[in-house]
């Protein structure tokens, strides 16, 4: 099940069928090889949860985690060999770090310690073998600009209508960008 949803650069370009539903497919899988790492991916996911979610409301908060997780495997595509094939909620999760930085600064926050928690898990990106700080790099930019959509919209009658437009042209760039990446990936053959 896992090879058949776990995504490589190669599965969004022209190399192999396409198969780009796997950018967020990804997501909803995890390497078995490392247990710790999907407990602390789970963890950070229930703990920002509670926090995000009743911030941003259930629509919202499913709508960045999806984007947050979307933008972990453009960076993934962008940024590594397109053969390289990753699985796991850590980009996600990162996006969820990114919009919870984001909403604490916007309601005035002290935003320190969730620093420090980025910082950790960012240095572990590169130390522990086998994640990918690819996607821990794109879930952060992806579930910051999101959360910065949804926080930093002005109030008025059409608040939602705004941010739902906003998130649709966040989705849309990240499309754009897996365009430009997938015509980016050289031959492996």
């Amino acid at each position: 099940m896992t090879d058949a949803l776990a995504y490589a650069g190669i599965y969004t370009s022209e190399f192999v069928s396409p198969e780009p539903w796997r950018m967020v497919t990804a997501a909803f899988l995890h390497s078995t090889g490392f247990l710790l790492h999907i407990g602390f991916n789970m963890y950070a996911l229930w703990i920002m949860g509670q926090a995000l979610e009743p911030l941003l409301g259930r629509a919202r908060f499913l709508a960045l985690y999806l984007i947050a997780a979307f933008g972990g495997s453009v960076a993934v595509l962008l940024l590594t060999n397109p053969l390289q094939g990753v699985v796991g909620a850590s980009g996600a999760v990162f996006g969820l770090f990114g919009a919870m930085l984001i909403v604490q600064r916007r309601r005035g926050g002290d935003v320190r310690q969730l620093v420090v928690l980025i910082a950790i898990n960012t240095v572990l990106g590169f130390v522990v073998p086998g994640i990918s700080w690819q996607a821990h790099l794109g879930g952060l930019l992806a579930g910051g600009a999101a959360a910065a959509i949804i926080a930093y919209t002005p109030r008025s009658p059409r608040r939602s209508l705004i941010q739902w437009a906003g998130l649709t042209g966040l989705t849309l760039v990240l499309v754009a960008l897996t365009v430009v990446g997938a015509n980016l990936v050289a031959s492996p053959f």
